[in-house]
């Protein structure tokens, strides 16, 4: 009788062990295809914002040598676009700061809201482009920016359009 126990637990031990082994093998299995599927659709995701950015970034200053060129002077300096751009953009921006807002949204204050400059794009050595409020009312403007000999920067709005609430 104790012999036949021990054999029953042994048999049972096995089968256990047995099954364990099956269920853990299948088990990774499982999560190695789980990750092999997860890195196939990170890999695809990547690749569309990869290609997303460089569609989006295509009209950017950054990426344009012929615009880059424009500011190659003959003696042969250069302004870099790093500096550049982030010069241009304080520039715009601080006319944020006038009572009647910036003046390059193409709209005067709307009861009594002035609009302001939120995001500034530089598109290349001419053109901006820029995203506007007035907390109210939302609207983009194309801004044409001139760099003068002295290291200021004028500003032309070009066109402007205001969304309707």
């Amino acid at each position: 009788m104790k012999k036949s126990i021990f054999l029953y637990l042994f048999i049972l031990s096995v089968l256990f062990n047995v099954f364990t082994y099956v269920f853990l093998s299948k088990q990774v299995k499982f999560n190695q295809d789980q990750l092999t599927k997860v890195e196939k659709r990170s890999s695809d995701k990547i690749k569309k914002l990869e290609d997303a950015s460089a569609d989006s970034n295509y009209f950017a200053l950054e990426n344009n040598q012929n615009a880059q060129n424009y500011f190659e002077k003959p003696d042969g300096s250069f302004i870099a676009p790093e500096k550049l751009i982030p010069f241009v953009k304080e520039q715009l921006i601080s006319y944020n700061d006038k009572p009647t807002g910036n003046p390059y949204t193409g709209y005067e204050p709307i009861d009594g809201k002035k609009f302001l400059v939120n995001k500034v794009k530089v598109l290349n050595h001419r053109w901006i482009i820029v995203d506007f409020n007035n907390t109210d009312l939302w609207g983009e403007a194309i801004i044409k920016y001139f760099i003068n000999d002295d290291g200021t920067v004028d500003f032309e709005t070009a066109e402007s359009l205001l969304y309707s609430k």
